[in-house]
């Protein structure tokens, strides 16, 4: 049995490592280490929260590059984030009252189409050339400009804070896609700024599942280490090889992931 626990430890932590590998150059990281923590036995919700807290730093890591940088636009982002709090919040009160049996079954179907979204997503996964990295004034006071920042970006802050509450991975993605549309920003800020988003759904999220009991702290904190050495290893190996190879490590990790779950729960 110890020999066990140290094999699913060792499992877990290679699945933080690689999702943060990923994370740092293509996105998706938690397509592997949601599917991963249920490939362990861990109750469908033990492992949203589990995920949560481990998600947490990797977000917390990007943003702390993002804000060096300067390319966070805090106008944007304090208007948005109560939003993306709450909806996580909601989120995750709503995945706790679904059956185990039945949540399972829910993220092994959901996921699978939303690798292939993240995947083929224009502009966003193939490098952000869909539109120039420009500096956007967040200042006008047209019409225009205020409708979406104080309505469009708060009610697309709760809406995938909520999907990000109850499940979560492509979250970041969803945000970007959001600001980009809405805001009319920069790829590159939107990036930037939809990280502050991602982080407060992220304690939101976590937070609901602590105070349920629905958080393994062990798994979560070894997760979290590994999670935040895969960024940093990540975005230097990315320079010399390009997001199509870790895309592809990606595609090769989530189908011996998936073979497993769907004959688990199916």
């Amino acid at each position: 049995m110890y020999i066990f626990g140290v094999l699913i430890f060792a499992f877990l932590c290679a699945a933080g490592f690689l999702a943060g590998f990923i994370d740092s150059v293509a996105g998706g990281g938690g397509l592997i280490t949601l599917p991963a923590l249920i490939a362990v036995n861990l109750p469908p919700h033990i492992a949203l929260g589990t995920n949560k807290f481990q998600s947490m730093f990797g977000t917390t890591f990007a943003l702390a590059n993002f804000t060096r940088k300067a390319k966070v636009i805090w106008k944007i982002a304090v208007v948005g984030i109560p939003f993306a709090l709450i909806g996580s919040v909601a989120g995750a009160r709503l995945a706790l009252v679904i059956p185990a049996s039945v949540l399972a079954k829910i993220i092994v179907v959901l996921i699978p189409p939303l690798a292939l979204f993240l995947f083929f997503s224009p502009s966003l996964c193939k490098g952000g050339k869909g539109r120039v990295d420009r500096e956007i004034s967040t200042s006008s006071d047209s019409p225009l400009q205020r409708g979406r920042l104080w309505i469009a970006t708060p009610l697309a802050c709760l809406i995938i804070g909520t999907y990000d509450g109850f499940l979560g991975p492509g979250t970041g993605t969803f945000l970007i896609l959001a600001l980009v549309f809405f805001s009319n920003i920069s790829l590159l800020h939107a990036s930037a700024t939809a990280k502050t988003f991602n982080l407060a759904s992220n304690v939101g999220a976590f937070v609901t599942f602590l105070v349920s009991g629905y958080v393994y702290l062990p798994y979560a904190m070894a997760m979290a280490g590994f999670n935040i050495l895969g960024n940093i290893i990540g975005s230097h190996f990315a320079m010399k090889h390009g997001r199509e190879f870790i895309q592809k490590i990606l595609v090769v990790s989530l189908t011996l992931l998936f073979i497993y779950l769907i004959w688990k729960y199916f």
